[in-house]
């Protein structure tokens, strides 16, 4: 079984049943010459570096194809933390993590990625259709998996990724400024809306397919929120084992061991500085403090006393652009 996973050690402790691949997509979208964001469009040097600058969508596409042979699960994740997910309807045993949605969609709603720098068209790729299918990935592709989404609240995901793109983080990212259009969360409902419209995720109830319990053959929602699974971790891991058909042990939540730690650094090495907490972490436990409230009033204070002014507007139009699509997607999670 092929693993594509992106912050989170969980399903890497499964070597013996699963493989893992980091963010497959992201290669092609900054990097290659099909690229759809502009984040590099001024720095040829750092593209070329990549070792990425002439990897196409097909390039990922065959590469998980040889991998896993597509018996696979999959996520695909629309911010820099935790945004959503995919499991193969082919055996529906396997997990992937296929990065961020923006990573997989053209053309949204004017973007600054709109057209992709190089005005990449996907109605030219082979198996193209005319189903309304707002990624790059022809739904055949899309047909072989059985996907779920993990979501975090923008409150919590926008101000970790600026993070990422700031002093003193920045200096080992190499990313030394924030882009509102690479959220995500706006593509990641856009994606799952057309995958419930092509039948690849439904009906519209956890746990439940076409008004019915989930039978072995159904596709059932997934939605998994990011703040229920850091307060039930082992509550959180066992059901979405339960839907993507991962056989689950509690082992998963533990990865103190050499073996494990060496795996997870070398998966992770290809985006240095973005997973210094997971990398560095030995396991997922429940944390004794849930989240407090909090008001507009002090969010923005505490993103002034972190990022500036001019960041804490940037932050606050974000966090409060992306809400909406988040807590449309937050009325699909699985409860327990």
């Amino acid at each position: 079984m092929l693993v594509l996973i992106r912050y989170t050690k969980v399903f890497m402790t499964r070597q013996d049943i699963l493989q893992c691949a980091h963010e497959p997509f992201g290669d092609a979208f900054y990097y290659g010459p099909e690229r759809l964001g502009e984040r590099y469009a001024d720095d040829e040097a750092g593209r070329l570096s990549s070792g990425f600058s002439k990897t196409t969508y097909q390039d990922v596409l065959d590469r998980l194809d040889r991998d896993g042979n597509m018996q696979n699960v999959g996520l695909a994740d629309g911010e820099n933390s935790e945004n959503g997910h995919c499991e193969n309807g082919v055996d529906g045993d396997s997990c992937v993590n296929l990065g961020n949605s923006h990573s997989l969609i053209n053309g949204l709603d004017g973007h600054n990625h709109t057209n992709g720098v190089n005005g990449f068209d996907k109605s030219k790729r082979q198996g193209s259709d005319s189903t309304g299918n707002p990624t790059v990935i022809p739904l055949g592709f899309l047909k072989k998996f059985h996907w779920t989404f993990l979501i975090r609240h923008p409150r919590w995901g926008i101000p970790s990724y600026v993070r990422c793109c700031s002093p003193p983080l920045s200096e080992t990212t190499g990313w030394d400024h924030f882009m509102p259009s690479e959220a995500g969360y706006i593509e990641l409902r856009r994606l799952f809306d057309y995958l419930r419209q092509q039948g690849l995720v439904g009906p519209s109830v956890a746990g439940q397919a076409n008004g019915t319990e989930a039978g072995k053959d159904e596709v059932s929602i997934t939605v998994l929120d990011a703040d229920d699974l850091l307060d039930k971790p082992e509550e959180a891991i066992r059901a979405f084992c339960a839907h993507t058909g991962i056989p689950f042990s509690p082992d998963m939540l533990n990865w103190d061991d050499e073996g494990n730690q060496k795996h997870v650094a070398e998966a992770f090495a290809k985006w240095n500085g973005w997973h210094n907490d997971a990398i560095n972490s030995k396991g997922l436990t429940a944390r004794t403090h849930p989240k407090k409230p909090v008001t507009k009033e002090s969010e923005n204070e505490e993103w002034r006393r972190k990022y500036g002014e001019e960041g804490q507007k940037i932050i606050r139009a974000c966090v409060d652009e992306n809400t909406p699509h988040y807590e449309y997607l937050k009325s699909f999670a699985l409860e327990f």
